[in-house]
């Protein structure tokens, strides 16, 4: 039995695979461990989706190269993203010493071989299994969860956009989709867990078909299991945002009213150049559709600013989007190119200190944004699901509105995993601080006490 240590870098779907991983290795025996310091074998589950987390991986890189000196039967394993993206160079030494570092680099789709892989490492041969598929979903094997309260289900995997500026098709490989009854049964067995809330998860959720039936069947089969089970899905892509899809959003109470749907731009020109294939027109028209469909729906984004050949109008569209969709949050980002991407043949042309206050400026628009709306639920009492103790005071508690805000309030430990009435005393842009206001309820279906405003209408 050796001490198993991982790191997960990246989106939530990264989070899912570590959880699959250790379910293998957990099957195997194993023991997990929180000290890295004292782990058998170190693994870190990567990202490639901007450089900026490829150079925090090479950071890390360099502790556990420390660990790996003082102590040389540490096996080190790179996994996900980078470990696809990167294969040939992380083998060399030259790239920065990591061939010396690390002993296995495994691929998305090659996890079923880590437990193989290790054995070999331990062994002293090091193991490269980095082959995209065609099939793989992973579906039969069970993931090690230890939450108890919220589940990260993976439904599909790979990406059939092709997005100009991603590498997801690349180090992912094309979509494939789990079958609707597997899904259906993992379901089934969370909730009997006691689990409160499931997360679908995808690169783009919402393309989920097994050639007869399509998202808006699966989350509506999800949402059948449990009435008092939170089911939400992330990530979304305009062009896959069906009516059918919006209808079970509004049918289904236990959907949560939260939907992410990434714009990257709000220029037409630029969203042709990023091959997203849809325009801002239509995607005003679904955002107008949400809300009408879905009262007070809470919506977040992704914006890209800097794009190759992005200029001054571009940029002003993009700020006139947000202030019209008035999001309740975003992800907003630097171009970051891609080697191998069609975007990376356009050139970075946009200089760095433009970008930077692009960023700046949208920042700031969204964060006063963000402020406004939070503001406007002071005084009105939530529902939250409670997922654990606060981080920064003894005796608060952490938990999450339907439509996906964080709520801070003073509560003692046992409430983890109820969901409760709370009424919001105070907020800031990212956070909202609330005190009890009635009695837990752990087993009932969800009774919502308020919809969150709707904001501005476009």
């Amino acid at each position: 039995m050796k001490k198993i240590y991982i790191e997960t870098y990246g989106c939530q779907m990264n989070v899912a695979d570590s959880e699959i991983v250790l379910g293998l290795l957990d099957e195997g025996g194993h023991m997990m461990t929180d000290d890295v310091r004292e782990a058998d074998v170190i693994l870190v589950n990567t990202c490639s989706i901007r450089e900026n987390a490829e150079k925090r991986i090479y950071g890390r890189l360099g502790l556990f190269k420390e660990i790996k000196t003082a102590r040389p039967e540490v096996v080190v394993g790179l996994l996900g993203c980078m470990a696809e993206r990167l294969r040939d160079s992380l083998t060399k030494s030259k790239a920065e010493g990591v061939g010396q570092i690390v002993d296995i680099i495994v691929g998305p789709d090659e996890y079923r071989k880590v437990p193989a892989l290790l054995e070999k490492a331990w062994h002293g041969e090091r193991g490269v299994a980095v082959r995209l598929s065609r099939v793989e979903t992973y579906d039969d094997l069970v993931p090690l969860r230890t939450s108890g309260v919220s589940a990260w289900i993976s439904i599909m995997r790979g990406c059939d956009k092709f997005c100009s500026f991603c590498v997801v098709p690349f180090t992912r490989g094309r979509e494939r989709s789990r079958p609707l009854d597997g899904i259906v049964s993992e379901v089934e067995t969370l909730a009997r867990r006691g689990y409160r809330e499931v997360t679908l998860l995808g690169q783009n959720v919402n393309s989920w078909s097994d050639g007869v039936r399509d998202f808006a069947d699966l989350i509506d089969a999800v949402a059948a299991v449990d009435p008092a089970l939170r089911v939400r899905f992330t990530t979304s892509h305009p062009q896959d945002m069906s009516d059918r899809l919006i209808a079970a959003i509004a049918r289904r109470e236990n959907i949560c009213k939260y939907v992410h749907l990434p714009v990257q731009s709000g220029s037409d020109r630029i969203l042709s150049l990023m091959n997203r294939t849809y325009d801002s027109r239509h995607y005003r028209g679904l955002i107008r559709r949400l809300r009408e469909a879905v009262p007070g729906v809470s919506l977040s984004t992704d914006i890209i600013v800097g794009f190759p050949t992005e200029t001054a109008d571009d940029h002003r569209m993009t700020v006139d989007l947000m202030r019209e969709v008035g999001y309740d949050g975003a992800f907003m980002f630097k171009y970051s190119p891609r080697e191998n991407t069609p975007a990376f043949a356009m050139g970075d042309d946009v200089p760095d200190d433009i970008k930077t206050e692009r960023i700046g400026e949208i920042i700031e628009l969204q964060n006063r944004t963000s402020l406004s709306r939070n503001l406007a639920l002071v005084g009105r009492t939530m529902e939250v699901l409670v997922e654990g103790s606060g981080r920064k005071a003894a005796g608060q508690m952490q938990g999450r509105t339907d439509g996906n805000r964080i709520v801070i309030f003073d509560g003692p430990a046992e409430l983890r995993g109820r969901t409760l009435p709370v009424r919001i005393v105070r907020a800031n842009s990212a956070t909202l601080f609330g005190e009890p206001a009635g009695s837990v309820d752990s087993t009932s279906p969800r009774e919502i006490i308020h919809r969150e405003p709707t904001g501005v209408s476009i």
